[in-house]
């Protein structure tokens, strides 16, 4: 039986976007994160976070580096009553990738590709589930694998018919009343 997603991006909704964060030491989680997740498991969601990361394809840090705090961000969630199910990652950009890491790939956002491998992987209800991302490419690839509810951070109001991080607080009552 299908089951909604949570899906959320990383950097600037579950850490502050300090720029390639990939060190417990520069992780910093946004306030109420912890809520949010631990209310959408309470309500049935799975929690799949989706995040590109061109740090790696930049060489900035490695996928070893990159699993190794995608682990201990994991563990922080269980802590707090939380359970993330699973990661999804671009590591490429088609522009500064070095290596095999320049290309251009639907995997990417804007791109659905990391949300339809989730969809598929894991039975998910595109059109119960919710995104939450901080970037006109969050929304742009929930719309393009059918997302039914797009909540974008950015703290102004938007012409794209999207939630701002005003009313963020909104999303934990409708994810509590969501059928199970």
């Amino acid at each position: 039986m299908k089951r909604p997603a949570l899906f959320l991006d990383r950097d600037g909704v579950i850490n502050v976007d300090h720029g390639y964060v990939h060190t417990p030491e520069g992780f910093q989680f946004v306030d109420g994160i912890f809520e949010v997740v631990a209310t959408a498991n309470q309500a049935g969601y799975l929690v799949v976070v989706v995040t590109n990361q061109a740090g790696i394809g930049r060489s900035y840090y490695s996928e070893t580096q990159f699993h190794a705090l995608t682990d201990w961000m994991k563990e922080r969630f269980a802590e707090r009553g939380g359970q993330i199910d699973a990661v999804y990652f671009s590591p490429y950009h088609p522009e500064h990738g070095i290596g095999r890491y320049r290309r251009e790939t639907d995997c990417r956002k804007p791109g659905p590709g990391m949300l339809l491998r989730a969809e598929r992987e894991l039975d998910v209800d595109m059109g119960r589930s919710i995104f939450i991302g901080d970037k006109p490419s969050d929304m742009a690839a929930g719309r393009a694998a059918g997302v039914g509810t797009l909540l974008y951070l950015d703290g102004e109001a938007n012409d794209e018919g999207c939630l701002t991080i005003k009313q963020l607080s909104q999303a934990l009552p409708y994810l509590s009343a969501a059928p199970k």
